[in-house]
């Protein structure tokens, strides 16, 4: 027996297969078990192509042992087995894989073999764990076995040994432990069942640990659906991603062509606990012919559908070298479009055929929706558009923009709507009454973001988006506004000395809106009041509406203002302070100055 090199720079390059290629020791164990499956795979493809070889299906199988006495691991499998020049090629050369090897080897109709290795670094990842390798081998049609070892970068030796059987055994010696990384906890039967249940669950042949079989090896999602009961699927959900409630909707979705894959998605009845936080990562579970490469696959949904749970498997997804990251490209675009399509079909069939079940959904993720629509400049909003819904003030509930326009009665030119803190605080708006008498409906937006989505939709059907409180809200006639025009000249004086002692306000002056209300606070501009909370509340700059104070021209307060204007400044100051702040606070904005006020209110009341 005589020690040899690694034929490719071996040194340096098996140092960065350990230390930089694989970021998670972990995976070790799923990188054997998939050479493992790979090895069962050739054996059952060569058997079908060479009638010599008998193969008992139903015995092939992998089996993982362990000794805390030794401080092994060894995972074996009933495979095809390698002879010397195979063992040496493979394993002696790194990033050299026999399983693409074998794929090319085979004709163009054949290449479809679910082959799970693809760059012949995987064995290579035990290193990260074990400071020696032994791996015992005979091949289906070969008398001799023989025994490779290796303890890292200084080479490896191959030699004749004993082996009963044909197939594989690796032996890992598990490194000690030190105060950086326990790797004895790799020596716990627990520890092995968890990895094998995380990453390997869905290898086709059982994994055996001390007679018990510990992947399930059919994939939920691989099964026809007619063959999936609805219990399975709430148990795999409930199950897999820790929720104690069924899922709201279960999403399945088969698809060949450009990118084939399978994906198994659920929408679920409540929002985890982190998923309004920085904390929350969205992402589908990424798994390649049945094994996991990544938890949380983030590039195959869009933001908008963070919500949705669920499981991709594909063999068309490009992996980095060590099959821990995807690679960007043209099939991972192929396949999260395609997802992103089946989520909103399902979400548009809900909403035809289950609207009840729709609006329960939307109540919980329908904020995101609207993010969505608002995000990116807009760029989404005529795919997400139609799945929004908003308060109807007339409807009582919830509905959506094209329900909206289709009950319009002819008259009516424009959606209206109004934001407000509560559905309560913004039926009770002065503005809205007048939308009442006239039987128009408006949307009561009571979400941050319901706002921001409508001015990025701009209009509906070819209605624009009015804001019932702002200053460009206007149902009157052109005889009505010309009178009013007239009674704002005719006090502009008096309006701008109002301005003038508020202060905070861009414009003072009559309206004829406001039916038996006094005054109330309205915005002119693209920003509203309800938009100035928003970015106040985010800690952002301050952003700042322009406030209008519109009086009601028909309200008794009119003689008052005019009559004290003329006769009584002190009086005139004391009731335009006022004023302000009945408006400022029926609007919700924060009254900086309240002791002020209170003095003011009780020393006019006291007169």
């Amino acid at each position: 027996m005589s020690k040899k090199m690694f034929k490719s720079e071996s040194k340096k390059l098996l140092n960065l297969m350990i230390h930089s290629i694989y970021t998670n020791k972990d995976i070790f164990l799923r990188e054997l078990i998939s050479n493992a499956s790979d090895a069962i795979d050739k054996l059952v493809f060569t058997s079908l192509t060479d009638k010599s070889f008998k193969v008992n299906k139903k015995s092939l199988a992998i089996n993982i042992s362990f000794d805390k006495d030794k401080n092994t691991i060894t995972i074996s499998d009933n495979g095809i087995g390698m002879n010397e020049k195979e063992l040496d090629d493979n394993l002696g050369t790194i990033a050299k894989s026999g399983s693409e090897a074998f794929k090319e080897s085979l004709d163009k109709g054949s290449k479809n073999i679910d082959i799970i290795g693809q760059f012949g670094v995987g064995f290579y990842s035990a290193f990260m764990v074990a400071d020696k390798i032994e791996v015992r081998t005979k091949k289906i049609d070969s008398d001799k076995a023989y025994l490779w070892k290796s303890s890292g970068e200084d080479g490896y030796s191959v030699e004749e040994c004993d082996k009963d059987t044909n197939g594989t055994e690796i032996t890992l010696f598990i490194k000690k432990d030190t105060e950086e990384v326990k790797y004895s906890e790799y020596l716990d039967e627990n520890k092995l069942k968890e990895l094998i249940k995380k990453y390997s669950d869905y290898i086709r042949y059982p994994i055996i640990i001390n007679n018990e079989t510990i992947n399930t090896m059919i994939p939920l999602w691989k099964k026809n659906k007619k063959d999936v009961t609805e219990e399975e699927y709430t148990n795999f959900y409930m199950d897999r991603f820790n929720d104690y409630e069924k899922p709201l909707k279960v999403i399945t979705s088969s698809v060949e062509g450009d990118a084939t894959y399978k994906a198994l998605m659920f929408i679920p009845k409540k929002a985890p606990f982190d998923y309004y936080s920085k904390d929350y990562e969205k992402g589908l579970a990424l798994y390649s012919s049945g094994v996991l490469i990544m938890d949380k696959c983030s590039e195959l949904l869009p933001d908008y559908f963070s919500f949705v749970k669920g499981i991709v498997d594909s063999e068309d997804v490009p992996l980095n070298l060590s099959r821990e990251t995807l690679q960007k490209s043209y099939s991972v675009r192929v396949i999260a479009k395609s997802i992103e399509s089946k989520i909103k079909k399902e979400l548009e069939d809900m909403l035809k055929n289950d609207k009840e079940t729709y609006k329960e959904f939307f109540k919980v993720f329908g904020s995101n929706l609207k993010y969505g629509v608002y995000d990116n400049f807009g760029a989404n909003k005529d795919k997400l558009k139609d799945l929004l819904m908003f308060y109807s003030s007339t409807n009582k509930d919830l509905i959506t923009l094209d329900e909206y326009v289709k009950k319009m009665p002819e008259d009516q030119e424009n959606i209206y709507y109004a934001s407000g803190e509560s559905i309560e605080k913004i039926d009770s708006m002065p503005q809205i009454d007048i939308l009442k008498d006239k039987k128009y409906d408006c949307l009561y937006l009571t979400d941050y973001v319901d706002e921001f989505a409508l001015t990025a939709i701009s209009e509906y059907s070819g209605k624009k988006f009015i804001n019932a409180l702002s200053n460009n809200f206007d149902l009157s006639s052109k005889e009505e506004k010309d009178t009013l025009e007239k009674e704002n000249n005719d006090s502009k004086e008096m309006l701008d000395e109002m301005k003038n002692i508020i202060g905070d306000v861009s414009e003072v002056k009559f309206t004829n809106k406001l039916k038996d209300h006094a005054v109330c606070l309205e915005s002119s501009g693209d920003i509203s009041i309800e938009m100035e909370k928003v970015f106040k509340a985010m800690g952002n700059m301050p952003i700042n509406a322009n406030k209008v104070l519109e009086i009601n021209k028909d309200h008794k307060i009119v003689d008052k203002l005019k009559e004290t204007y003329k006769s009584n400044k002190e009086e005139f100051n004391k009731l335009t302070k006022i004023l302000y702040t009945e408006a400022a606070i029926v609007a919700g904005v924060n009254i900086t100055n309240p002791t002020e006020i209170s003095d003011l209110i009780i020393d006019v009341i006291a007169k």
